[in-house]
């Protein structure tokens, strides 16, 4: 079994490119979200649970979560996201396991912007954390997205702070703006991973 680093940042941190970087060195990469997409897919389990907890009319007439009226619904109330994570977590935590469990490079990397919110950091041996300003994390997700700045404000409300993520981090590569190149840094964290793994 591969040495298992999670990959986690703030939103518009500069996770997403950090990964990028990693995967151009030929590393192992999943995406927790992909798997999020894929465990609710018609047929699977946990798309026939959520149809029974929060009602039919939660699936489109193809039989597919109508991703939109979820979002919705969770996203005002706070007792339905938990439902819902509660739900979609363990089929997610168990793919991701079954995954990290069948590689055999040197190291991999389980990729998640709510690794430690969701308690899946327990499925990884580090937390590598991409670092940003709140005000750089800020200026950057009104930009990328096109949104009003008390969406992007409620939308950083929602994750871990910078300090709670910060405390739980084994290692850390920051980027503040203006971005600068962060090659140099995955390089050497590349190789502090492989000697780890040794």
């Amino acid at each position: 079994m591969s040495l298992a680093i999670g990959l986690t940042g703030g939103v518009a941190s500069g996770k997403s490119y950090v990964q990028g970087l990693f995967a151009e060195l030929g590393v192992p990469i999943i995406e927790a979200d992909d798997v999020g997409r894929a465990v609710v897919q018609p047929g699977e389990p946990a798309l026939a649970e959520i149809a029974a907890r929060f009602g039919a009319d939660m699936l489109l007439a193809d039989g597919h979560l109508n991703r939109p009226r979820m979002r919705e619904r969770v996203f005002q109330d706070a007792a339905a996201l938990r439902e819902l994570e509660a739900i979609t977590h363990p089929h997610i935590r168990a793919r991701l396991r079954a995954w990290r469990d069948a590689q055999t490079a040197p190291y991999c990397l389980l990729s998640a912007a709510i690794l430690l919110e969701s308690g899946m950091s327990t499925l990884v041996s580090r937390v590598l954390v991409v670092d940003a300003p709140e005000q750089d994390q800020l200026s950057r997700l009104i930009r990328r997205d096109g949104i009003a700045e008390p969406l992007a404000r409620a939308m950083l409300a929602r994750q871990w702070t910078r300090a709670e993520r910060l405390a739980r981090a084994d290692d850390l590569i920051d980027n503040p703006e203006p971005a600068g190149d962060l090659r140099p840094a995955v390089l050497a964290l590349h190789r502090r991973y492989l000697g780890l793994a040794g």
